[in-house]
């Protein structure tokens, strides 16, 4: 069954096309707006479908309706595989460089027959673009630098783009019963924050059966392997899938095989060997004689090792630390009490901040933290003195007759080039928490930056540091800053580091988490939302916190409401 993320992207991508082939900005409009509008809707996409209700979404006439259920029931749509094939294929795949939008490629397309992201960059090398209005040397370098971005990120995905469609299949395998266990494997069950494809480990007792059915499944486009222990698949969805059949007595070992990561294997197998043991996917052998293992646990055991979580086996000292027993108690999501870094639309948020307060209870929160944008963010909506004033007073209302929920008053304040928030001292008084955050001037030196980062932690009105490294996963990389002497100046003044659990940005990287964690600053997992579904994006910022060995007593959220208000007022002293 297409998931409603899958229907949003291909309506996403419907907006594309159009402005590429130069259609009129309110077609476009349109699909962008829809896919916003089923994105926020509570129901799942199908039973919109299937109870006739798809017209209740704003913004949804006949024409849409119908190619939505065309798309829902059949897993595809006519409309949009013909508008594909009427443009190149690289032009989508232009859009995610920096310095181009739709009309400029329709320019690059028309003047100089550019379809490729391979004739661009030879066009770009042979100086041809400077002489178009609206580019120039400045454009033509920036392209440059997006191209040679997009390499480096070729093939990859953002673990939130493929998650939900990855457990669909993984679903549609385990409901057969011919399957004795299934799982995910690879970078996808260790919670990397990007992922090159899908990779499934299944015991069966049919393998051919199985791999029968998994050819089949309608998300495929290609198959590129078939075998009765691996098949190789292309999705629609542009991603790779890789599903591996093993017997029942081999499952623990291939699970923990095909884990990974490569790294953690090598140092695995190392052990074994000092230990007179060969380890490998089919099994752990003492001379000719299997060690019998029923799991990933008993695996570990044999090795003298307690229990390692997927996303700690990166080869980071946690092979060590099982030895010695101290892996940590990984938070998890239950842990969370409450959420911070939240738009409403008194900003650039979609939502009101009823229906964020709804969403917020529904997930069983204590309570929440408005952050709105602050003023210099114009093109966010920011808020005016009088604006801030106006949104306290109604926060006071709302927080009168609430027993069991609060909401916090809290601001995303830009830090300016020279360091200072975006409010006088009397305004950043009246909020119970400050996250500041660099949204402008990138392009500073790693010493100007530094230097602006630790003047902002520096006041005492901050709370919290947003997305510390300013990173895009898969489009911008971070500004040049040394975060561990940022961590190390945090730690000296007490404050917050946030982990944005924006899927786009899960800065703090894990790989830094852990080293705030050894400087004992605390983390905030913020979710960084702009409409109500947003908060759910807490989720990834907890894989990430997992990533980075956090444990429940390193993350603020985790406090209760009361301890959370003290925590915030001892910090404004």
């Amino acid at each position: 069954m297409i998931t409603k993320k899958e229907v949003v992207r291909v309506l996403e991508d419907i907006g594309k096309l159009l402005e590429l082939k130069g259609e009129t900005p309110f077609k476009s409009r349109a699909y962008y707006n829809a896919a916003r509008n089923i994105l926020s809707a509570e129901q799942e996409i199908s039973t919109l479908v299937s109870k006739g209700k798809l017209s209740s979404i704003k913004g949804i006439g006949d024409a849409l309706n119908q190619k939505i259920t065309e798309l829902v029931t059949t897993g595809t749509l006519k409309y949009y595989e013909k508008l594909k094939s009427s443009i190149p294929q690289d032009h989508i795949e232009m859009l995610r460089i920096q310095g181009l939008g739709p009309k400029k490629i329709r320019i690059l397309y028309e003047k100089l027959k550019i379809e490729t992201i391979g004739e661009l960059e030879y066009a770009c090398a042979e100086n041809r673009l400077v002489e178009f209005k609206g580019f120039g040397k400045k454009t033509q370098d920036k392209i440059l630098t997006g191209i040679e971005r997009l390499k480096r990120y070729k093939e990859k995905h953002l673990y939130a783009d493929i998650i939900t469609e990855a457990n669909s299949i993984l679903n549609s395998v385990q409901r057969r019963e011919d399957v004795i266990s299934a799982s995910l494997a690879g970078s996808i069950r260790r919670c990397n924050e990007t992922i090159k494809d899908i990779d499934i480990l299944v015991s069966a007792k049919d393998r051919s059966t199985l791999s029968n059915f998994f050819t089949a499944l309608p998300k495929i486009q290609d198959i590129t392997l078939k075998g009765e222990t691996r098949v190789s698949v292309l999705l629609k969805s542009g991603i790779n899938s890789d599903l591996r059949i093993v017997t029942e007595e081999e499952f623990p070992y291939a699970l923990h095989h095909f884990t990974g990561s490569k790294e953690h294997n090598v140092a695995m197998r190392g052990r074994a060997k000092e230990m007179g043991i060969k380890m490998n996917e089919y099994g752990l052998y003492r001379g000719n004689s299997i060690i019998h293992c029923k799991s990933e646990k008993d695996i570990f055991s044999a090795l003298g090792l307690s229990f390692i979580p997927p996303e700690l086996r990166e080869n980071m000292g946690e092979i060590e630390a099982a030895e010695r027993g101290e892996i940590p108690d990984l938070i998890e999501t239950k842990d969370i009490r409450g959420l911070l870094h939240i738009h409403t639309d008194a900003s650039d948020g979609s939502d009101s901040l009823k229906a964020i307060i709804e969403a917020a209870k529904k997930m069983g929160m204590e309570y929440i933290g408005i952050s709105d944008h602050s003023r210099s963010a114009q093109y966010a909506g920011g808020l005016s003195t009088d604006e801030i004033k106006r949104q306290h007073t109604i926060v006071d209302e709302i927080n009168k007759r609430e027993d069991k929920f609060h909401i916090l008053k809290g601001i995303e304040s830009d830090i300016l080039p020279d360091g200072s928030l975006d409010y006088d001292d009397d305004i950043l008084a009246t909020f119970d928490f400050v996250i500041a955050a660099v949204h402008s001037h990138f392009g500073m030196s790693e010493n100007e930056m530094n230097s602006r980062i630790m003047r902002a932690l520096d006041n005492k009105f901050t709370t919290i540091l947003a997305h510390p490294t300013g990173r895009l996963l898969l489009a911008r990389d971070p500004y040049a800053i040394d975060i561990e002497k940022i961590i190390d100046f945090a730690a000296r003044r007490g404050k917050v580091i946030e982990l944005n659990a924006n899927p786009h940005r899960l800065d703090l990287d894990w790989r830094y988490c852990r080293y705030a964690k050894r400087q004992g600053v605390k983390i905030a997992i913020n979710p960084d939302a702009h409409s109500a579904t947003g908060l759910y994006d807490i989720n990834f910022g907890i894989n990430i916190a997992r990533k980075g060995w956090m444990e429940l007593s390193d993350c603020i959220n985790c406090l209760s409401l009361e301890e959370m208000k003290k925590f915030c007022n001892t910090l404004a002293l």
